[in-house]
């Protein structure tokens, strides 16, 4: 049984079984708010009928995960004030056995420590090459990070003085959060312990590359609030993003064109096809590094030049919409 210091906080909207899944893996563990955006499967009547608190947020305001996770927060304060940490799950993830008792060692052992997270899988590898390269992607290194994902434990006091999660971001509002909290003295690490099943569900490729826009505009919108933070990380994958996304085809496609009037024009296209070749050989090494297959490394390789297209999409987007102050409707994979 965990200790009535740690409260949990789901967020989700049209998840179906893998609500029912995530939030039977934190039943009985803690209290329990289930923070809904619009579903309309059924959702909210499941979360209560496993024992969640419900919060149904506002459909007239735009839905972002930060701001379910403010209103889950909230609501988890008003019915459990003594809680000390919360942990956040996304509706389409699965806690793992043993880990809310895990992450709340780990920071209660360490008053330095503003949130910790564990080892990520993807659910089912199997089922398409993207969740395959998703699976391949939760692999990060243990210790002090940057910053974490959607599922991690926070320290409720500290998340509270930094005023919670961005709600005007629609992406990315974790990494945010954690250079604030960064920049406040706390840390952020990642401890050897499996937290959680995630089931990304993406089996297209329009699916996957939606994600990949997302991906670039939180890397652009992190970079631009946070560019006195130089261990955000955002600013060079945004710059990388705009480089191997935008510039570097341009710089083939305006190479190839150019060959037609001036034949030494051509060999810019193909010294920026060499360029990608040698990032991908890198790409592929450094997953052999790591004990991946060949096949499986080159893949991952492949998947991660590939990204930049799209990302490189997703950092325009962000400058554009700031430049013509617009407002960007949420991004959805699914």
């Amino acid at each position: 049984m965990i200790s009535v210091r740690t409260g949990v906080v789901v967020i989700g909207r049209n998840e179906g079984e893998r609500l029912i899944r995530c939030l039977e893996s934190v039943r009985g563990q803690g209290k329990v708010v289930y923070v809904d955006s619009g579903s309309t499967d059924g959702s909210v009547t499941q979360a209560r009928e496993l024992g969640a608190e419900v919060v149904e947020l506002d459909m007239s305001k735009p839905f972002t995960a930060a701001r379910a996770r403010n209103a889950g927060f909230a609501r988890l304060r008003e019915l459990a004030p003594q809680v000390d940490f919360v942990q956040f799950v996304d509706g389409d993830c699965e806690v793992r056995e043993g880990w809310l008792p895990a992450g709340a060692d780990a920071l209660s052992a360490d008053p330095t420590v503003a949130v910790v997270c564990g080892r990520l899988r993807e659910r089912f590898p199997e089922r398409s090459i993207y969740n395959r390269m998703c699976d391949i992607g939760w692999d990060y290194p243990i210790g002090e990070i940057a910053s974490c994902g959607g599922v991690a434990m926070y320290c409720s006091n500290r998340y509270a003085a930094a005023g919670g999660f961005n709600e005007t971001l629609i992406a990315g509002e974790e990494f945010e959060l954690c250079s604030r909290l960064r920049m406040a003295n706390g840390r952020v690490i990642r401890i050897d312990e499996e937290m959680a099943w995630h089931d990304v569900g993406i089996t297209r490729f329009s699916q996957w590359w939606r994600r990949a826009v997302r991906s670039g505009f939180s890397y652009a919108e992190g970079w631009a609030l946070h560019a006195r933070d130089v261990g955000h990380g955002h600013r060079r994958s945004a710059i990388r993003s705009v480089l191997w996304g935008i510039v570097l085809p341009a710089g083939v496609a305006l190479g190839a064109l150019g060959a037609f009037l001036m034949r030494p024009l051509g060999l810019i296209a193909v010294a920026v096809v060499v360029l990608y070749l040698v990032q991908l050989l890198r790409l592929t090494a450094a997953q052999r590094k790591r004990g991946r297959s060949p096949r499986e490394a080159a893949g991952f390789g492949l998947f991660l030049v590939l990204a930049k297209l799209p990302e490189g999409q997703g950092a325009c987007r962000y400058w554009l919409a700031r430049v013509f102050h617009r407002r960007v409707r949420v991004i959805e994979y699914r």
